[in-house]
This record gives C-alpha cells, sequence and structure tokens, in this order.
C-alpha cells in the first residue's frame, strides 16, 4: 500500500470507505447499533415536531378548526465542530519485513483508535467544547436509577420510555454492570439476560437487545430507540500517507481524520440510569 500511493499519499476516497468508514460502522458500538446516519459535509439541520394538531370529532357540514404544530430542529456538525484526528507510525522496516498485510494490521490500529474515541464521544461525550455531546448528555433525557441486579430498575426504564410514546430498542450497559445483570436470576431462577439464538454472543433484557460496552462508565446504561439517535458524518474522512515526516527516525506515518456528530430527534424517549 504504501508503495503504491507514494506520488499520492492521500488515499481516494473509495480507498478510505474500504480501510476507515466501513469497518468503523461494524466496529463501533454505536455506529453497528443502527442510528440514522447522515453524510453531509455542510451544518445539518434537522426539522423536529415538537407538538402535533388537536384533533377532534366535527359534525356533518360544520367548520373545521385549524390545528396548530410546532416544530424546532436538532443542529450537526457545526463548522467550528472539532475533528477525530490521529496520526500512526510505523517503520520502514515493518514494510519490508511484515509477514502478513501491512495494510490489514493498519487497518485494525485505526479502527480501533477512532472506534474507540468516537464510541466515548457518542455516548458519553468528552467534555470539550466545540467536540461531541454524548448521549447521556444530551438535553431533555429522562434519567432514572440504576440497580444493575434488580430487574424492577430495568423495567422502570422501559415505562419510562412508553409514557412518551417511544418502543426502546437497544440497552447500552457498562461491561461491569453487564456481567452483573447476567448473573442476575429471577423468582425462578431464571437468568434475567436472554440469550438470542439468531444472533452470536447477543443478549436480550425485557426483550431488548443489550450491548456492553466500556465507554459507559460504571454506573450508568441508557435505555434508547436507536432509530432516534441521528449521527452526522462528514463527507471526507480522509487518511494520508506522511513518507518524509519522519524520515529522519526511517519512519512512515499515517494520519487520519473524521468528524462525526450526534443529536437525538426525540430526547424524551432516552432513559439514562446512574447507579444511586
Amino acid at each position: 500500500m504504501v508503495e503504491t500511493t507514494t506520488a499520492n499519499p492521500t488515499l481516494l476516497q473509495e480507498q478510505v470507505a474500504s480501510l476507515l468508514v466501513q469497518p468503523l460502522e461494524k466496529q463501533s458500538v454505536v455506529l453497528a447499533a443502527g442510528p440514522k446516519i447522515f453524510d453531509t459535509s455542510s451544518p445539518l439541520r434537522i426539522p423536529r415536531l415538537t407538538s402535533g394538531a388537536a384533533v377532534g370529532f366535527v359534525a356533518e357540514g360544520a367548520a373545521i378548526p385549524e390545528g396548530d404544530v410546532s416544530f424546532d430542529e436538532v443542529k450537526l456538525l457545526p463548522s467550528d465542530l472539532k475533528s477525530l484526528k490521529v496520526i500512526v507510525r510505523f517503520t520502514n522496516e515493518l514494510i519490508r519485513q511484515s509477514v502478513i498485510g501491512l495494510d490489514a494490521v493498519l487497518k485494525t490500529r485505526l479502527v480501533t483508535d477512532v472506534s474507540n474515541a468516537l464510541d466515548t464521544a457518542l455516548l458519553s461525550g468528552t467534555g470539550a467544547t466545540k467536540t461531541i455531546r454524548g448521549i447521556i448528555n444530551q438535553p431533555g433525557v429522562q434519567t432514572g436509577v440504576l440497580q444493575a441486579a434488580d430487574p424492577d430498575s430495568y423495567l422502570d426504564a422501559i415505562a419510562k420510555a412508553h409514557a412518551q410514546e417511544v418502543t426502546p430498542n437497544r440497552w447500552f450497559i457498562n461491561s461491569q454492570d453487564f456481567i452483573t445483570l447476567r448473573k442476575a436470576k429471577d423468582s425462578q431462577g431464571r437468568y434475567l439476560l436472554e440469550s438470542d439464538l439468531t444472533s452470536e454472543a447477543t443478549y436480550k433484557l425485557f426483550g431488548i437487545t443489550v450491548t456492553p460496552t466500556n465507554k459507559l462508565a460504571p454506573g450508568k446504561a441508557v435505555l434508547l430507540d436507536i432509530n432516534q439517535v441521528a449521527v452526522a458524518r462528514d463527507l471526507a474522512p480522509s487518511v494520508t500517507l506522511l513518507p518524509e515526516l519522519y524520515a529522519a527516525t526511517d519512519e512512515t506515518a499515517i494520519r487520519v481524520v473524521a468528524r462525526f456528530d450526534l443529536g437525538l430527534l426525540h430526547a424524551e424517549g432516552v432513559v439514562v440510569l446512574t447507579a444511586a
């Protein structure tokens, strides 16, 4: 890969897609869950209905009253949003002596580095300005108390979602709390988590898919309809070879730049649980 792109160090869009974007969609727990992804290189504004019209019964021949609806919008990918960036260095000896394909090694490293940073930001946020505000920090989300081994704790969260006319389809749970939940049993000695025989290593809690992740702190869990999560992805992620930057140490480097943002189309349908 290095030899064939020396004259043109910025990879083509198709190469970037196969090296970074497509594997990232599979490895990132948030992207793999299936949110609405919008590819755009410009700031994105998504209209959102906040209140609907009142509909009533009207007699034959009577005037039909007018109804009012209210809108606001979700604003994503502002022009001053910071990018995810990383430089990966490797020696030229590695290029020449690698037993397995270097492109496969770099793909694994790049996707792992970017997906770790991205999932942390998408779920929890970074706490820094002009970066992604994570799901748990979005304005308007509902909150509740997490008791990892208590089924009522999760049922209460489902009730909160249903009260907002949302049918949740995904749990995100810290990995340690997932193990606690994995050991929990009901009054008849049955495990609360159900194995999904149609999908390898997949569990369901009250019929809802559970995704464990270390990108949530211990004592945190999220219940939501993943279809209400909007992710804006810059159209132009770049992977650039830097063969001269570390020439003094006989190394080559790859620079990765990608921009993402996240918003909620129905924030009240997201329930964030926190251990007391």
